[in-house]
């Protein structure tokens, strides 16, 4: 397998209750990034990751807007659409993106009820390729859709779901100081017996999780 995992800060990998691939335990989402490219390759496989993920109907309706630093018009078109305290530190990723979905099926111009479901397993599938290549992914759900949908001229039928910064791992004394202890905060997860429940009903949780 062609995998360099992510070398994370200690206080950042997840102290998992059970055996998980390092993937999942190593990603996280800074807000401190390295001034240094992103090959555009990398960037490549990323999107290719989001392409070959499981929808509905095989609809795949995601659709991303990707900028970088290389052309400065594209990446402050996209960092405008991010709100203004996102703004702060996503300028110092080389990499933005912004997610949309789209809204009804080809096949029916009907509702699609899962495409937002699909566009985040998408998103995720590109956040774990970008960990397995030694890059961050922090995900912003502090956009101005209105812009973005002005900006890139945005069909009736799709809608901005989120922001993405992209980069190598930076110092975090490159933020500013109100964030600098979030960052070195450690990361933590509620246990699986609030969230997996089994057939006793609602909020009972499962006997798997629960022993």
């Amino acid at each position: 397998m062609n995998r360099t995992t992510v070398d994370a800060p200690s206080e950042k990998i997840a102290d998992a209750a059970h055996n998980i691939d390092d993937l999942f335990r190593t990603r996280w989402s800074p807000r401190a990034f390295a001034d240094r490219p992103v090959e555009p390759e990398k960037i490549q496989r990323m999107l290719e990751a989001a392409r070959w993920t499981m929808s509905s109907y095989n609809e795949q309706p995601w659709r991303y807007v990707v900028a970088t630093k290389d052309d400065d018009a594209a990446y402050e078109a996209v960092l405008n659409c991010l709100i203004e305290g996102n703004q702060e530190w996503a300028r110092l990723a080389p990499v933005l993106m912004m997610s949309f979905v789209k809204t009804t099926f080809d096949r029916n111009d009907e509702d699609n009820r899962c495409a937002e479901h699909d566009v985040g397993a998408a998103s995720a599938a590109l956040t774990f390729q970008a960990t397995s290549m030694g890059l961050y992914v922090h995900q912003m759900a502090g956009i101005r859709p209105e812009v973005a949908c002005e900006t890139f001229d945005v069909p009736d039928d799709v809608e901005p779901m989120a922001g993405l910064a992209i980069g190598y791992l930076g110092d975090p004394e490159r933020l500013p100081e109100g964030r600098r202890a979030g960052e070195r905060r450690p990361r933590s997860r509620a246990p699986l017996s609030d969230f997996v429940f089994g057939a006793d009903g609602w909020g009972a949780s499962a006997d798997l999780v629960s022993s």
